[in-house]
Order: structure tokens, then C-alpha cells, then sequence
């Protein structure tokens, strides 16, 4: 027998403000808590010290977290110049220290873009024979970590002064901003480190966000918690889409590929049925049929 699920089944995407300090993981057990949700998970761990956009997914929407993990992010970073730290931003002491000119910085920082190469610093939830770097940096150790690719969009000044540069940046999956941070003062000639970060944008999310405050004050009210989440569908509506029958939605829902007119010829699209019920996520086939890759419950918000 199933054991039962404790919770509501509340459905939907809340864009949370994470709070400095606070782990990612940390925010989504007290947000999951007061909704007393089902099942819940976020998209994307943002550091401790870092703020800002940190999609929180619910019921149903959580089949769609591994899409907004793979989506592009952006982010507003502070930069203190001439001193490194042991993790890289503001929580870590002082490593090494190297004056740097924030307009060579900014200068050095243009390189950067399109699609480069960056090792995982130590202090990173990345794992090594099973345990995660940062376990093993808290116990004084150091080990070689295999380079990535990621790809820069964008890097643009927001503000600079004698002492730090604060930088928008548009970034693939993956992108370690500290790293970069370090990596743009070393080819400048200096050090630097992560004094603040703020994330502006996950995918399709930019804008508003809901900050802890709020969703305390409305803990007692479930209408009033739940007027605060997103449909499931606002997470794929920058997608190419196809639109099916009920019948083609019942076969999809039921793991089988269907035959759309017009459909896109590749890729990956959002399946919408009648009324544009998000019935999920599809690949067109070889063949050209549409083939379900993760299908959502009927009108799932």
C-alpha cells in the first residue's frame, strides 16, 4: 500500500527573494513548511552570502526543475578589489593580496565572454569520490577539479569606484560568478573577491519576487500563500509549442507519441491541450511525432 503523502497538494512556482546568509536548502524547507506542501524543490542553489532569484517549485511544477536548472541566469555582482579570500566572496579570510585598477578590471572582464573554461572552486556543492568539495575544503583539503564549459552572454559595468566594480552578468548553467570574479582580476594583475551577488533571472523568471516577510505574514491564510505562486506553464513560455486534442493529451499523458500538425521539426517543445493545460514536456521524434519526455497531471497550475 502507498503510504500516504503528508501535506497539501498545492501546485505551482513561487519566485523567492532568498535572503542573505541563508542556504538555499534552508529557504526551501521553511517556504515548503509554511505552505505545508506536499513536495517542493528549487532550481538552482544560489551560495549563502547571495540573494535574489531562487524559483521554488511545487507539486506538479517539480517536473519542470531540471528544465529551470539548465536555463540561463543573470546576476548583479559586486566585486571588492585587491584582496582574494579562501572561498572567494566575503564569507572566506583573506589569501593573497594584489592592488587592482577597477577600469583594468573592467577592461579584462570583455574577454571573458562567449564560451570559456572554469574550474570549480573548492567551495562548491560539486562532488569528489562522493563528498562535496566544500566538505573537503572545510577539512583543509585541495583537489584537482576537471574543468567546465560555460558560455558568458553578457557582461556589462553597472558602477565602478576606486575600490570595487559591480558587473550584470548573463551566464549558461554551471557559471561559478566567484570564480569568474577571480579569474577576471588575475588576467587584470591583481586580486579580487565576491563582496555581494544578487540573482536577477532564471530562465523565463525576471522581476518581482516574493520575499520571506511576506509569506510569513500570509502563513495562516492558504489563500493568500497560494495567490503568490505562478502557473507551471510561466516556466516554459519562452518554449516553441505545439497544441494537441484532449485525445492526443490523453495518449501523451499515457507515455505515447502522437502526430501533430505544424509541429516544430527538433528540439524540445510545450505540449498545451484545451484550454492550454500544460500537458508537459515533448521531443520531437525522428519521425516527426511529438513524444512525451515528462507529462503533467490535467490542469495542473
Amino acid at each position: 500500500m502507498a503510504r500516504k503523502r503528508r501535506g497539501r497538494p498545492v501546485s505551482g512556482i513561487l519566485l523567492l527573494d532568498k535572503p542573505a546568509g541563508a542556504s538555499s536548502n534552508g529557504v526551501l524547507q521553511r517556504v515548503r513548511w509554511m505552505f505545508k506542501a506536499q513536495k517542493a524543490g528549487h532550481t538552482g542553489s544560489l551560495d549563502p552570502l547571495a540573494t535574489g532569484m531562487l524559483p521554488i517549485c511545487f507539486g506538479e511544477a517539480t517536473k519542470l526543475s531540471g528544465y529551470l536548472l539548465d536555463a540561463d541566469k543573470r546576476y548583479t555582482v559586486t566585486a571588492s578589489l585587491g584582496v582574494s579570500t579562501t572561498t572567494g566572496d566575503a564569507e572566506g579570510e583573506p589569501s593573497e593580496r594584489g592592488a587592482l585598477d577597477p577600469g583594468a578590471f573592467v577592461e579584462a572582464a570583455s574577454g571573458f565572454l562567449g564560451e570559456i573554461e572554469q574550474i570549480p572552486p573548492m567551495y562548491s556543492a560539486v562532488k569528489h569520490q562522493g563528498r562535496r568539495l566544500y566538505e573537503l575544503a572545510r577539512a583543509g583539503q585541495s583537489v584537482e577539479r576537471k574543468r567546465r564549459r560555460i558560455t558568458l552572454h553578457a557582461i556589462d559595468l553597472i558602477e565602478m569606484d576606486a575600490e570595487s566594480v559591480t558587473l550584470s552578468v548573463a551566464c549558461s548553467k554551471g557559471t561559478y560568478i566567484r570564480t569568474l570574479i577571480e579569474d577576471i582580476a588575475r588576467a587584470a594583475g591583481g586580486c579580487a573577491h565576491v563582496a555581494a551577488l544578487h540573482r536577477t533571472q532564471a530562465g523565463p523568471f525576471a522581476g518581482d519576487m516574493v520575499s520571506m516577510e511576506t509569506i510569513e505574514s500570509r502563513c495562516e491564510d492558504v489563500e493568500a500563500l497560494d495567490a503568490l505562486l505562478l502557473p507551471s506553464l510561466t516556466a516554459v513560455a519562452d518554449w516553441p509549442t505545439v497544441h494537441v486534442n484532449a485525445d492526443s493529451a490523453y495518449f501523451l499523458r499515457r507515455g505515447q507519441a502522437v502526430q501533430v500538425p505544424k509541429a516544430p521539426t527538433e528540439g524540445l517543445v510545450a505540449m498545451l491541450g484545451p484550454g492550454d493545460d500544460l500537458v508537459g514536456i515533448g521531443e520531437i521524434l525522428d519521425d516527426g511525432r511529438v513524444g512525451p519526455r515528462r507529462v503533467m497531471a490535467s490542469q495542473a497550475t
